[in-house]
Parts: structure tokens; C-alpha cells; sequence
């Protein structure tokens, strides 16, 4: 998932901003943002056994990182305003640098609080680098491709959401064969917690390392756009546009969508690992992950060519509903049938953000600025559904039940491509 900044500079012509070369920087930077975020699927199922956490507990960890969205979404979006889009993407990454270095003290201590904290510093690095992002890609081409330009780039997003995830679980989830906290307590807790912890902090010491070399290059491409000017506006102007119908059922479904993703992607271990279903190992079961994530690399590359013969709506509606039918089918029934329909989800996941984020912004016009910052905003969504899906969980016992909430969102969702079928 990405979001634009609500900025759109002067240099932007009928054409675009003639600079292939940043094409190539903003599909890196599409990649490893998308990869950071789908890591929160391997870490907290790893956080839940670590810390004997319940599922509402372990969602903590969803919520915090996309907490960032609200709270630093517009203020991320001035930032970017103010200094331009190429040195905000190098405030960005070194940002999320320090985020993955605060998961050293967290593992050191042991502290479950100091992981969350760690989560929500990286995740704000990672709003600014969206909000730079997306627009960029807009920008480098005809306005008339910008739906597919967009899903095109994103593909780039879920080639890191599928590689992370299989990086990440080999490092985090081998763990020591047979054991879990269940079976310490004491100072041998404390210890088996430090030394698992220690494979997560590794793991994003790695990332920092990553993170500073491609801060790095972006500073070799401060002045590329030196012609770039932003129109100046009020940090909540954006909100005023909620009340247009297409803009604010669109806003509506991001944060829809983005929890239902989140809510989806953070199961996935849990789900598999139960008996009727594969009942894996933790590490076996994280292994699947990339098949979710996957499948979503693969259906924004297809799609990126469908958008550009048939109608976003509609498509976007019949993805929804094919998503809907997926879980049915995965929740009533078992084995592979229940494990392969939920990860074929992430095929269905698609297209669902860049599709639902262009039909939203269309023909705002002078106002696209204000409400692609609304749309960052709206994708809190992954902090909120992600915890009552967890809460309902644990109330019901039932990760199937559990599992109904993201179904409606997928059902509203789909409405929305049926409303939004034609041109603004």
C-alpha cells in the first residue's frame, strides 16, 4: 500500500517531469517500504509466543505502525512541502534507520513496549517516504496512464512484501525446535526472551545498513527537480472534500482496504498452524507468507494492463467480491483448500489500493493535493480492523469467525467500484 503527498509541484506537465532516471529510485523505494511493512507479519506471531500475548495483544503491533499514519500523515506531508520530495525521502529513510536501530535496547531488555515504540518510529519514516512516492511516479509520465503507472509501481511494493516476508521468517521464526515461553518462567523466561529477541534485532540492524546506503544515493539526487514549488495550504484543508461522495466513500474504503490487508497478512501463521487447517510449525507456516503477498505482486502486474482496457470500477468490484468468495470458501472449509483460498486473497488484493486511490482523486483538480492527504490518513485503517479482528478472536475463539470483519469491508468495497464504474 502507498499514498501520495498532498503536493503536486509546478514541473508536472500534460507529459510529465522529464527524469526516467528517478523511475528506477521510486520502484526502490516502493520495494522497501512495502517489504518493512509486510515484516510485521513474521514479528508478530513471534511477539505472541515470545510474550504469551493474545491476539488483541499481538495486534498491538499492527497498531502502532500504522498509528504513524494518523499521526504523521499531514505533518510528514508539510515536511515534504517544505523541503521538496527528494531530500523528504532522505528525511524518511533515515527516519526508519532509527527506528530499526531502537529494536536493539527493545531486544536487549526484553521489553514488549520497547518493540511497539521501535515499530512506530520506523513506520513514521516509512509515511514520508510514501507520501513522496507515489506522486513521483505520477509525475514521470502522460496523465493519461497514471492508473496504470500507478499499479505498475506498486508491483515494485508487493516484490518487496513477498522477499521480505521469506528473509524475515528464515532469520525470526527458526527459533529452538519444540521449546516456546509457555515453558520457562523466571530468569529462564527473561533469558529465552532476550536470546529470540535477538534474531529480530539482528534482522533490522540489517535493514539500517540497507536504509543508510539508500538515503545515501537519494542525496546524490537532491537538485534533480530543481524547479520544484508546491502550493501552499492549510494542513486540514483537505477534510472539507470528505463531503463529496466519491472522495469520501473512496477515503472510506482505503481504510478499509488497508485493514483488511493488515488484518489478513498478520493471521496467516496462526491460521496455518492450526490442526484442521496444516497445522505447521510456526517457521514452516511463516514460510508461506510470501504466497499472500505474492500473489498481489502478480496481480498488479496483470492489472496494471487490464486498467488500461476496461473500466477501474468495475474491476475493482469484481476483485472485491472474488476476495469475499475466497474466504467463504476458506472458512467452512479444511486442509489445503482452507489454507490455499486464504492466501489466494492477496491475488484478489491486488489492484484494490492504486485502483480505489485514482477513482477517489479524480477531477479534484487544484484540490488533488489536499486529498491525497486525507488518503494517508485513511490508511490508520491498518491500526483499527487489524485490533477488532484480534478482539474478536479472542471473544469468540474462532480465527474464522474472526475473519467475517474483513469480509465486510471486502463487501463495501465492493460497492464502491460499482458507484465509482464510470469517469468522475
Amino acid at each position: 500500500m502507498a499514498v501520495a503527498a498532498p503536493a503536486n509541484p509546478t514541473t508536472a506537465a500534460t507529459d510529465g517531469v522529464n527524469a526516467p532516471e528517478l523511475r528506477y529510485f521510486v520502484f526502490a523505494l516502493f520495494f522497501i517500504f512495502g517489504g518493512i511493512t509486510s515484516l510485521n507479519d513474521v514479528i508478530l506471531p513471534k511477539l505472541k509466543e515470545l510474550f504469551t500475548l493474545n491476539y488483541t495483544q499481538a495486534m498491538l503491533v499492527q497498531f502502532c505502525f500504522f498509528t504513524a499514519y494518523l499521526v504523521i500523515g499531514i505533518p510528514g506531508a508539510q515536511l515534504v512541502k517544505r523541503i521538496g520530495y527528494m531530500r523528504g525521502a532522505m528525511t524518511g529513510l533515515l527516519v526508519m534507520m532509527a527506528g530499526c536501530l531502537l529494536f536493539i535496547p527493545a531486544s536487549r531488555t526484553a521489553t514488549y513496549g520497547l518493540f511497539l515504540f521501535a515499530l512506530f518510529v520506523l513506520a513514521s519514516g516509512v509515511v514520508v517516504v510514501q507520501v513522496v512516492a507515489n506522486p513521483l511516479i505520477s509525475l514521470l509520465g502522460p496523465a493519461r496512464t497514471v492508473h496504470s503507472r500507478l499499479t505498475f509501481a506498486q508491483a515494485f511494493n508487493s516484490l518487496g512484501t513477498t522477499v521480505f516476508p521469506i528473509v524475515g521468517s528464515a532469520l525470526i521464526l527458526g527459533g529452538l525446535a519444540g521449546v516456546s515461553a509457555s515453558d520457562f518462567s523466571g530468569a529462564e523466561l527473561e533469558a529465552y526472551r532476550t536470546a529470540e529477541t535477538q534474531a529480530i534485532s539482528n534482522t533490522y540492524i540489517g535493514l539500517a545498513a540497507a536504509l543508510l546506503v539508500i538515503a545515501g544515493a537519494v542525496f546524490l539526487f537532491r537538485n534533480r527537480l530543481p524547479n520544484e514549488q508546491h502550493e501552499r495550504s492549510s494542513p486540514l484543508a483537505g477534510f472539507s472534500l470528505l463531503s463529496r461522495k466519491r472522495f469520501g466513500f473512496g477515503a472510506l474504503c482505503i481504510f478499509l482496504y488497508v485493514g483488511a490487508e493488515v488484518s489478513i497478512g498478520s493471521l496467516i501463521v496462526n491460521y496455518l498452524q492450526q490442526s484442521h487447517v496444516l497445522g505447521l510449525t510456526e517457521r514452516a507456516a511463516g514460510d508461506m507468507i510470501f504466497i499472500y503477498w505474492g500473489g498481489a505482486m502478480v496481480g498488479r502486474f496483470i492489472g496494471s494492463w487490464f486498467l488500461r482496457i476496461m473500466s477501474p470500477g468495475l474491476i475493482l468490484a469484481t476483485v472485491a467480491a472474488g476476495a469475499i468468495a475466497l474466504l467463504a470458501i476458506s472458512t467452512n472449509s479444511s486442509g489445503a483448500v482452507a489454507a490455499y483460498s486464504l492466501l489466494g486473497i492477496g491475488l484478489m488484493n491486488s489492484i484494490m489500493f492504486p485502483t480505489i486511490f485514482s477513482l477517489a482523486c479524480e477531477k479534484l483538480g487544484a484540490r488533488a493535493a489536499d486529498g491525497s492527504g486525507i488518503i494517508n490518513i485513511a490508511i490508520f485503517g491498518g491500526a483499527v480492523i487489524p485490533l477488532l479482528t484480534g478482539m474478536l478472536a479472542d471473544a469468540s475463539g474462532s480465527l474464522a469467525i474472526a475473519l467475517l470483519l474483513p469480509a465486510a469491508c471486502y463487501a463495501v468495497i465492493a460497492g464502491y467500484g460499482f458507484y465509482a464504474r464510470r469517469p468522475a
